[in-house]
C-alpha cells in the first residue's frame, strides 16, 4: 500500500515537474495551421494532451493575470512619469494597478506619450496594490523631454529586431543606434527621433491595418487553444513567442502582431521557409530545458513566475 502511494506521488511530482516546462513535452507545432499573407507566415503552437485526459493548457490557466494593454484599455491601471528631471526619472515609469488582478508587463512592450516614449525593459508580473510601485523603461525617442507630460498610451510590443537588441544589451546608446538605424533605412523623418514614427507614416499605417486584420480574422476562425506562435519572412525566420497559457497568448496576441507584422513589412519580403530549417530553429527551443536554456541565453530570453517558465521569446537565429 505505501508503495502505491509513494509511487502516485512521484508520478504526480514528475507530472508537475513536466507542467512547469515549455517543450515539445507538452507543446506541439501545428505546421498544417500555417498562415500566410504577403511577407508574413505565422505557425501556432498548441498544448498537447497530458495523459490524463486533459489538454495540458488547463493545468497552465492563470486566470487572475492579465495583460498591461487589458488593463491599460478597461481604466483597470494607469500609467505617468515619476518625476521631471530626466537624469533621474527617465528610466522608469509610475503604475498604479487597481484591477485586483495581477497585471503580466513584458520586455519589448511600449509606452507613448509622457515626457518622451518609452520601452519595459524586463518581464514581470505586478501584483494590485494601493501603492505606487515602478517599472524600469527604455526612452525610445532620443530627442524628445518636454516640459509638459502628455498623457500615456499604449502601443503594443516593439519589432523582434528592437526587442532582440534590448533583451541583449540593456543598453541605452545601443537601443537608440538600432532605432536610427531602422528609422533611416524606412526613409522615415523623425525631429524627435521617434522609434513610433514608422507606424505613424499614412503608408506604412495602411500595410499595417491589412495585415492585422488578415491575421486577427485566421486566429479567431481557429479554435483557442493556441498558446504561442513562430513567425518567418521570405526564407528567414524572425522569431517566436511562446506563453504558459492560452489565456496568456490571448492578451498579449493584438500587441505582438504589431511587432511582428512591423518587422515583415519593413525588412521581410515573400517566400517560404524550408520546414526542415524551421524545425531545426525549434528543436533548439523546445527539445529539452538544457537547451533551451543555452540557446535562448544568446538568441532569447525566459521569464519564471512562481518555479514555472512563464514566457519565452526567441529571436531570430
Amino acid at each position: 500500500m505505501r508503495k502505491s502511494l509513494r509511487l502516485v506521488l512521484l508520478l504526480l511530482l514528475a507530472a508537475n515537474g513536466a507542467i512547469s516546462q515549455l517543450t515539445y513535452q507538452n507543446l506541439y507545432v501545428d505546421y498544417d495551421s500555417a498562415k500566410t499573407y504577403k511577407n508574413l507566415t505565422i505557425i501556432p503552437i498548441r498544448p498537447r494532451g497530458n495523459g490524463f485526459g486533459e489538454q495540458t493548457r488547463l493545468l497552465y490557466n492563470y486566470p487572475d493575470i492579465i495583460s498591461l494593454s487589458q488593463a491599460l484599455k478597461q481604466g483597470l491601471a494607469t500609467i505617468s512619469e515619476r518625476g521631471t528631471a530626466s537624469t533621474e526619472n527617465v528610466h522608469w515609469l509610475r503604475i498604479n494597478n487597481k484591477s485586483g488582478k495581477s497585471i503580466f508587463i513584458a520586455s519589448g512592450e511600449m509606452i507613448m506619450g509622457g515626457r518622451q516614449d518609452r520601452m519595459v525593459t524586463r518581464d514581470t508580473i505586478l501584483a494590485p496594490s494601493d501603492r505606487d510601485e515602478y517599472i524600469p523603461v527604455m526612452c525610445v525617442e532620443e530627442g524628445r523631454w518636454s516640459d509638459k507630460e502628455k498623457k500615456f498610451t499604449y502601443y503594443n510590443y516593439a519589432n523582434p529586431r528592437l526587442r532582440k537588441v534590448l533583451d541583449q544589451s540593456k543598453n541605452q546608446l545601443l537601443i537608440w543606434k538600432e532605432i536610427l538605424g531602422q528609422l533611416d533605412y524606412s526613409k522615415i523623418n523623425s525631429p524627435s527621433l521617434a522609434y513610433t514614427a514608422r507606424r505613424q507614416d499614412k503608408k506604412f499605417m495602411l500595410q499595417q491595418d491589412e495585415y492585422f486584420r488578415y491575421f486577427m480574422q485566421q486566429f479567431r476562425q481557429v479554435d483557442s487553444s493556441v498558446t504561442g506562435f513562430i513567425c518567418m519572412s521570405g526564407d528567414k525566420i524572425i522569431g517566436c513567442d511562446i506563453f504558459a497559457g492560452v489565456n496568456l497568448f490571448q492578451g498579449q496576441l493584438e500587441s505582438l502582431l504589431h511587432g511582428y507584422i512591423e518587422e515583415a513589412i519593413a525588412y521581410g519580403h515573400t517566400g517560404t521557409v524550408p520546414r526542415e530549417k524551421i524545425q531545426e530553429y525549434l528543436d533548439k527551443i523546445l527539445t529539452n530545458e538544457t537547451l533551451q536554456q543555452q540557446y535562448l541565453e544568446k538568441n532569447g530570453k525566459i521569464y519564471r513566475y512562481k518555479n514555472r517558465i512563464f514566457h519565452i521569446t526567441g529571436y531570430a537565429p
